[in-house]
């Protein structure tokens, strides 16, 4: 299949370079779109390699991403008007900060990337430009030990990428600062969203099903008048934790990201709640709710760069228990309440 960004080679001293476009095509706009959706998200990935921008030189600059191709579109993009190497290194699909703390983004990587690509053949200096935000994964003085080359570390956002060039690779604090804004945790809300709709529906099925037995028997009508009212409970619960924990973040109570979904579940439940007044479903949907959210907004964590690997570990590991007992007792009580 023919890669519509590459648009011709370079010829080096070593071997010729597929040259990629720095314009973003319709296809790419659309690849972004559906990523972003989930749709072919584990599969959106480019081959590693060398890849020449512009008409680079030997002189040129080298830098170094993950072969996520919704980052690799975002370097190539940025850099427009700009002659340099992109070496993108084999992370599996995934983006830099992740593949930095799964270690796929690594000094191994790295290393053998840099041997595969014959990059000292190809360029006269011996210095690499990585990402800040894979600064985790990456052990400078062993790269320069073992290939020869320097790593330097870049800004935090692709678009500070063409005055970092341009004033002789020095970065400022606020290309170093790290921001959550309220934009860049929007833009992570719809992959999330699609990726728990099979849950809330398995659940929605679960509860629909519950719904028909009662005290007094089996009855359709129960679908009605109690499945219908759980199922959007259960959605308020789904919403708060993927949609309104991340975007009240910052003002939300508490410093863990569990807390901090416990916080957003609460809050809803106060605004968007049902019950059919029998105060042990309604007890029951007060613990099962804030469960539900806690554990969605904790896995939020693996899109933020505030929490470190060690410390979402330490919270899973205090916080999933209580979340499942919570679940637990939650549906123990609601299923109760449809036999007194």
């Amino acid at each position: 299949m023919t890669l519509k960004y590459i648009i011709g080679q370079v010829q080096t001293k070593a071997e010729p370079i597929p040259k990629v476009s720095s314009d973003l095509r319709f296809e790419d706009k659309l690849g972004s779109f559906k990523v972003r959706w989930g749709i072919n998200r584990d599969s959106y990935a480019v081959e590693p390699g060398l890849y020449a921008l512009g008409s680079p030189t030997p002189d040129s600059h080298v830098l170094v991403t993950a072969n996520y191709k919704l980052t690799f579109d975002i370097i190539r993009n940025s850099l427009k008007g700009r002659d340099v190497w992109i070496l993108v290194l084999d992370t599996k699909g995934v983006n830099v900060w992740c593949a930095a703390g799964k270690g796929t983004f690594g000094t191994e990587e790295l290393v053998n990337r840099i041997a595969i690509t014959k990059l000292s053949e190809i360029v006269n200096h011996r210095k690499v430009i990585v990402p800040q935000l894979g600064a985790t994964g990456i052990a400078a003085h062993e790269v320069l030990k073992r290939s020869g080359f320097s790593v330097v570390y870049g800004p935090v956002r692709a678009e500070d990428l063409i005055a970092f060039l341009g004033s002789n690779l020095k970065v400022t604090q606020e290309m170093r600062k790290v921001t959550f804004s309220l934009r860049e945790r929007i833009v992570l809300i719809p992959v999330d969203f699609v990726q728990s709709m099979r849950y809330f529906f398995l659940l929605s099925v679960v509860f629909l099903l519950f719904s028909m037995f009662s005290r007094v028997g089996f009855s359709l009508s129960g679908i009605l008048s109690v499945g219908l009212l759980s199922v959007l409970n259960l959605f308020s619960a789904f919403f708060a934790g993927i949609v309104f924990g991340p975007i009240l973040l910052p003002i939300l109570p508490g410093k863990s990201f569990a807390m901090k979904g416990l916080w957003s579940g609460l809050l809803m439940l106060s605004l968007f709640s049902y019950s059919d007044y029998n105060l042990i479903n309604m007890i029951g949907w007060m613990i099962l709710i804030p469960s539900i959210s806690s554990y969605l907004l904790m896995n939020f964590t693996g899109a933020s760069t505030y929490t470190s690997m060690s410390g979402v570990k330490k919270e899973m590991r205090i916080a999933i228990p209580l979340q499942l007992v919570g679940a637990v007792i939650g549906m123990v009580l609601l299923l109760i309440s449809r036999f007194i």
